[in-house]
């Protein structure tokens, strides 16, 4: 289909507006000259109908976890409930203003304490900052942290490397590059996690700390975490935990009872918020006893029934975040955390470990696995096996019906399908994505010129990535 503009027809119109009696020029003389058009703006004329239909089949088109199955490995693209959704868009909670004064916003101030109270119990750490806005947000504060932590120090000159396994995210490099750090690769071992031998190696008193995924891009939980923040403590270094991939151990496992230092929160994967182009992220951390005093400003504080923003924290590393972060995200969060409590929580990483789990055993004897021991909440497929690239197995899923999982990620595995089924989905669900997945993989052997030519069922057709990505197309030219 093409844009609304194409629809056009000269005088025709979807809405008119009542006349005024007052001239142009003299509304005019309200708006300041360099705010002014030159020119009308370009707006299709098309009737109401046909403006109603082109954007409602333009959301037809569209694809989301309220469509389909949607395992996007290292996402969590999962269904979260409507009803916290309605909760978000309460007067109470979207008509506030964030200059409205503290007495004004009590309310407001008691969800986020009460959440950044229980954002602490889960990642057992004893101080939280909830303003960054998503999980690469996050880790750049922490980052930011480390940073200020060492200079209060006066060891920041010699501690400029950040370790970083190469199973972890894709951001968390940038992340540290960004505030200065040098980024030391740590290779994984045979079993995908990080190698004890090589990370010994690179660990001395020029590290500022390490960056963790747990569990890793692999799906792989750290068996000697333990171990591994425990050899970077004793170099004077810190721990940085990635908790995108908190569904795997949520209420199971505690990060600070694992020695990290900062733990980040990715409440749009794990705390019924939309994620991607859904709606706004959040990516609040937790940090150790010695990071306190350099948490951003202002932090929330009871005394007795009141609620209060407390600004006196000279070595704060100052706002992250305009006023008080996405709030309307930490409602749904709250309303999540409350709804489930904590037996529910537990039952989030079970079933999406047992998703995934299920997933990888039914399919491990059509596509190669590399790493196929027990998976936590996703595990990583390659297409290598069957002679086809992942891309093509990706494409030719959209004519099954089936949103492609994350491709050619994490880089150590050639051919990479990362796959997660998260805990809120059907075994009919998951039974219909193996059903899929295999015919596809008997495809790739009968007729893989049918999977490099995929999609055949949708509007647009394989478009040339390459050239889409170097030369965008992002308006409509006035002819």
């Amino acid at each position: 289909m093409g844009t609304i503009y194409r629809k056009e027809k000269e005088g025709r119109r979807a809405t008119t507006w009542p006349g005024t009696k007052r001239a142009p020029e003299e509304l005019l003389q309200y708006i300041p000259e360099g705010l002014r058009r030159r020119e009308p703006p370009w707006l299709p004329q098309v009737s109401q109908g046909d403006l109603v239909r082109h954007y409602t089949e333009l959301s037809r088109m569209n694809y989301g976890v309220d469509t389909g199955f949607y395992p996007l490995g290292s996402c969590t693209m999962k269904y979260n409930p409507k009803l916290h959704e309605e909760l978000a868009q309460h007067p109470g909670f979207a008509d506030l203003h964030p200059l409205f004064p503290e007495e004004a916003v009590q309310g407001m101030l008691e969800v986020l304490w009460q959440l950044g109270e229980l954002l602490k119990g889960i990642a057992g750490m004893p101080g939280v900052t909830l303003q960054p806005a998503a999980g690469a947000h996050g880790e750049l504060t922490g980052m930011l942290l480390i940073r200020r932590y060492f200079e209060d120090q006066g060891e920041l000159e010699k501690r400029t490397k950040i370790l970083l396994p190469d199973s972890a995210h894709g951001t968390n490099p940038a992340s540290a590059a960004m505030v200065g750090f040098e980024v030391v690769s740590v290779p994984s071992n045979r079993e995908g996690t990080v190698d004890l031998a090589a990370l010994e190696e690179r660990l001395g008193e020029d590290v500022a700390g390490i960056m963790l995924t747990v569990p890793n891009t692999l799906g792989i939980f750290e068996r000697d975490i333990l171990r591994i923040t425990e050899m970077v403590h004793d170099v004077g270094g810190l721990c940085y935990f990635d908790g995108a991939n908190l569904n795997a151990f949520l209420g199971r496992a505690r990060p600070g009872d694992m020695g990290a230092d900062i733990f980040h929160f990715n409440l749009h994967k794990t705390f019924s918020t939309p994620h991607g182009s859904g709606g706004p992220g959040a990516g609040p951390l937790t940090v150790s006893e010695p990071l306190l005093p350099y948490l951003p400003i202002p932090q929330i504080v009871r005394e007795d029934d009141r609620f209060r923003l407390f600004y006196d924290l000279p070595k704060s590393i100052g706002r992250v975040h305009s006023f008080f972060g996405n709030v309307l995200v930490m409602v749904k969060a709250l309303a999540y955390i409350l709804t489930l409590g904590d037996e529910g929580l537990r039952e989030v990483s079970a079933g999406a470990v047992l998703a995934a789990n299920y997933l990888r055993v039914r399919l491990r004897d059509v596509y190669r696995v590399p790493y196929d021991g027990l998976c936590k909440h996703e595990f990583v497929a390659s297409t290598a096996n069957l002679g086809v690239k992942a891309r093509d197995v990706a494409k030719r899923l959209i004519d099954y019906g089936f949103h492609p999982p994350t491709v050619y990620f994490p880089l150590i595995v050639e051919e990479a399908l990362m796959i997660e089924p998260t805990e809120t989905e059907t075994l009919e669900t998951l039974d219909h994505f193996i059903e899929a997945m295999r015919r596809i993989a008997e495809e790739a052997q009968r007729e893989p010129e049918l999977l490099a030519e995929a999609p055949h069922n949708t509007p647009v057709r394989r478009l040339d990535e390459v050239k889409a990505a170097r030369e965008p197309v992002l308006r409509e030219e006035r002819p």
